[in-house]
């Protein structure tokens, strides 16, 4: 059996324009993974005058971001260690990000309050996460997001509902603006 991978999954340049990620943006990768699948097309986007913050609460997954920025000259992404369940936990001040992603977090209500704390007046939102259909891969179908509980919850938190998309043959997405 076939598993696709990678940008063939979700293609990172698409989504991120999508969202509208621009020159000096600040942006953050809640939740980054090892391989900063996001983090450095998105480096890419914000440029020298902008920064990516790449958070997660494995130090494993820190380590392999700030390899591959080494590798790739990258100065923009900067690696924070957080647990995003932690209100204020993230070390990134209050309404100070463009942009904040959550891809493929299966965001919790805690997870969307530390979003929304970072996420300045005008930013945006933007959620990537898996359809609730069978799959051979992924998390089990019963524990996929349920999309209109969520979307509740972030409107909850102060924002607006932009845009829902497809972001990838097995993906949806939503783009939220605070």
């Amino acid at each position: 059996m076939y598993i696709p991978s990678g940008t063939e999954l979700l293609n990172p340049m698409e989504i991120l324009k999508r969202v509208g990620v621009s020159e000096e943006m600040k942006v953050a990768d809640m939740g980054c993974g090892t391989s900063g699948h996001f983090v450095f097309p998105a480096a890419r986007m914000v440029g020298a005058g902008g920064k990516v913050y790449a958070v997660d609460l494995l130090k494993s997954a820190l380590n392999g971001v700030e390899s591959r920025r080494k590798m790739e000259a990258v100065v923009n992404v900067e690696g924070v260690w957080s647990d995003i369940e932690v209100y204020g936990g993230t070390k990134i001040p209050d309404k100070s990000l463009d942009v904040v992603l959550l891809v493929n977090n299966q965001p919790n209500e805690a997870m969307l309050k530390e979003s929304a704390r970072l996420v300045k007046d005008g930013g945006k939102l933007a959620i990537v996460d898996w359809e609730k259909v069978a799959a051979p891969f992924g998390p089990p179908t019963k524990d996929r997001l349920d999309k209109e509980a969520t979307k509740q919850q972030v409107v909850a938190l102060g924002f607006k509902s932009a845009e829902e998309f497809k972001a990838g043959p097995y993906h949806f997405g939503f783009i939220f603006i605070k």
